[in-house]
């Protein structure tokens, strides 16, 4: 039988910190830990019950390290079903390495990438959504996708996924029952009861699938360009939504150059933002290809703001920036409305369905534009309570079981035989049996975890 080792990493950031923490686990776990641990009270940690801590300090061959805090997990009950122990040292980079280095020499080995979770997964305490589900909790931007991700960390999408699963298999089940013992007293399958069964799961299925651009905008942000022509308030309005100064702003026409970026959190979106160069025609070289940068973002940005000078006449310039929003979401900012008002802005309103009128050097003026953009880009619309999916490889899954439900519905309508009907449904169920993890490949698992960070 495979000997399982018994692994070590640091889980904190691995960085200066207030608290570093190193976490061991393994079947040898509080026996490695106790060569390294020595409590004030003279305790070992074998004799601790699980969900109970000790204070001590760490030591490496006989030197003291640091103070140190031991919490002890026994197996099943702990995150990844085997004997956890967690030293808490003080979270310098120096102290943190010293006391992960103690523990690799009293035995313990490296953990790989998304090792602790994977543990988890393999060991029954989550299933493959969940376990995917714990980077998207970590990597959260917004108190939308961190009550997203925790909705599914605690198995709102698996509770979905596996409703639908049981069902398929309850039909699966009877149609293989009739089919291969005609002899006993089954019912049969009527043809409009299993119909609108498959048609049930698909709709679950289909609403699950509809979700998946929210969880795309929750968990990633809005790739969102503020464009202009030069001196009408871009990096001003950067700055604005930032925070803080992160776009030089002058009263000199043409001083951003290149592109500016900054994500912020608005509520419940994120913005990943882009300052770029004032369009306008130049002959300087180097603005020139800043302006075709901003163009080059601008066709590729899943939201608009085009800022226009509420003080200033509609100009060329202006025009081109209201052709360039034709076909992507765009709100229209009309900046600068402290000062007179120079703009016609008809033109503006037949162009635009969101116009803010609004002065980017007053915190005040924030609340307003973010409700445009929110209505733009349908964010109104996202229920971060609902259980969204969040990536590729959920949303394929999905979609091919959706597709097999689908010609199962086709083939049964058309009147094929019930045998072809329930190989579709058995391929549907397996779609779903990948998704959650039961039936899934070393392969896919290894490619799920790789993507964690080391201590997770």
């Amino acid at each position: 039988m495979e000997r399982i080792s018994t692994i070590a990493a640091i889980s904190s950031a691995q960085a200066s910190a207030g608290i570093s923490v190193i976490r061991i686990s393994g079947s040898e776990a509080i026996m490695i830990a106790d060569k390294v641990f020595q409590s004030k009270s003279g305790k070992h940690l074998s004799e601790m019950k699980g969900y109970t801590c000790m204070l001590g300090a760490a030591y490496d061959c006989g030197d003291r390290i640091d103070e140190c805090i031991a919490t002890v997990f026994r197996e099943p009950h702990s995150y990844t079903g085997e004997n956890v122990v967690e030293l808490s040292c003080h979270g310098g980079v120096y102290i943190t390495a010293r006391v992960l280095r103690a523990v690799y020499n009293a035995g313990a080995e490296a953990a790989q990438a998304g090792e602790f979770t994977k543990r988890a997964f393999l060991n029954g305490k989550l299933d493959l959504i969940e376990a995917e589900s714990v980077m998207d909790l970590i990597s959260s931007r917004s108190k939308a996708s961190l009550r997203a991700a925790l909705q599914v960390k605690e198995g709102a999408l698996s509770r979905r996924i596996n409703a639908v699963k049981d069902n398929l298999l309850d039909r699966a089940a009877h149609l293989n029952a009739w089919a291969d013992y005609p002899e006993e007293d089954i019912p049969a399958v009527e043809d409009n009861s299993l119909r609108e069964a498959l048609k049930t799961a698909k709709t679950e299925l289909t609403d699950i699938l509809h979700d998946y651009d929210n969880g795309r905008v929750l968990k990633d942000g809005i790739d969102t360009v503020i464009a202009g022509k030069p001196n009408v308030g871009k990096s001003t309005l950067m700055n604005l939504l930032a925070g803080y100064d992160k776009s030089i702003v002058t009263s000199i026409a043409g001083t951003t150059r290149d592109i500016v970026e900054e994500s912020v959190s608005l509520g419940d979106i994120v913005l990943n933002l882009s300052d770029t160069a004032g369009i306008r025609e130049t002959k300087d070289e180097i603005e020139s290809i800043g302006v075709n940068k901003a163009k080059t973002r601008a066709g590729s940005a899943a939201l608009l703001l085009c800022v226009f000078d509420a003080s200033s006449p509609l100009s060329d310039d202006d025009r081109d920036i209201i052709a360039m929003a034709k076909d992507v979401p765009a709100v229209a900012i009309l900046n600068k409305s402290d000062l007179p008002r120079g703009l016609d802005d008809s033109i503006i309103r037949e162009s635009f369905n969101e116009i803010v009128s609004m002065s980017a050097k007053f915190d005040d003026s924030a609340e307003t534009l973010i409700g445009a953009i929110k209505r733009v880009c349908a964010v109104g619309d996202i229920n971060s309570a609902s259980t969204l999916i969040y990536n590729e490889r959920q949303r394929t899954l999905t979609q091919k079981s959706v597709n097999s439900i689908s010609e199962a519905i086709e083939t049964l309508h058309i009147g094929l035989t019930l045998d072809a009907v329930t190989v579709l449904i058995e391929e549907a169920i397996e779609y779903l049996c990948e998704l959650t993890g039961e039936s899934v490949t070393d392969e896919v698992i290894d490619k799920v975890f790789h993507q964690f960070c080391v201590g997770k």
